[in-house]
């Protein structure tokens, strides 16, 4: 089983309001993030939450995702990336988790479908999709590397540890502009939201 964590604990302080929030096509970003998720075979999805949680969980909670917080979300999205692992580290049956950021909407249930089927095919421990050379998210990381990403230093993040295996990578190349489409600020969500 793979587990999908969607990282939704930073202030959005450049964007001014949650980015979990922010509308997109008649729905939010977590609501189009967690749609495309679930028409998947992700076997369970974690939402981490951070800054100002108890707003965001009344919103969050009824689309049927599990909810982490993490105190220490002041600390990185590598602080809040740990929260997800050491509760996957308790479920036997996670094989890996797949990681998405909220101020992605853009995400393809049919690339997540491939990554997914890759990572089981080709036995690599990261699967990284890549736009014209570009890498993006999501990115499935092994359960074998979940020791690493607790031990990584916090302002490092997780791609200290995904750049200390590259030679265990599987970079997938994809058409979906979206994987690289990263939308923290207003003037980002102007060009590639408003303007759709």
């Amino acid at each position: 089983m793979i587990a999908a964590v969607v990282l939704s604990a930073g202030e959005s302080s450049r964007m001014g309001r949650p980015k979990a929030l922010l509308p997109i096509n008649g729905a939010t970003f977590i609501e189009k993030i967690v749609a495309a998720l679930k028409q998947t075979t992700i076997g369970k999805l974690i939402v981490v939450l951070g800054h100002n949680p108890e707003e965001l969980r009344r919103r969050i909670e009824p689309l049927g995702v599990e909810i982490l917080v993490n105190p220490d979300y002041r600390r990185g999205q590598l602080s809040s990336l740990q929260v997800a692992v050491r509760y996957l580290e308790k479920l036997s049956d996670c094989d890996a988790m797949l990681v998405h950021l909220v101020d992605h909407p853009y995400v393809d249930a049919k690339l997540v479908k491939l990554m997914i089927d890759r990572y089981y095919g080709d036995g690599k421990l990261v699967v990284v999709p890549c736009y014209r050379g570009k890498r993006g998210h999501p990115v499935i990381l092994s359960r074998r590397l979940f020791g690493e990403l607790l031990n990584a230093p916090l302002d490092q993040g997780a791609k200290a540890v995904v750049n200390a295996h590259r030679g265990d990578t599987l970079e997938l190349d994809t058409e979906e502009i979206g994987i690289t489409l990263d939308i923290d600020t207003p003037e980002l969500y102007q060009r590639y939201v408003k303007g759709d």
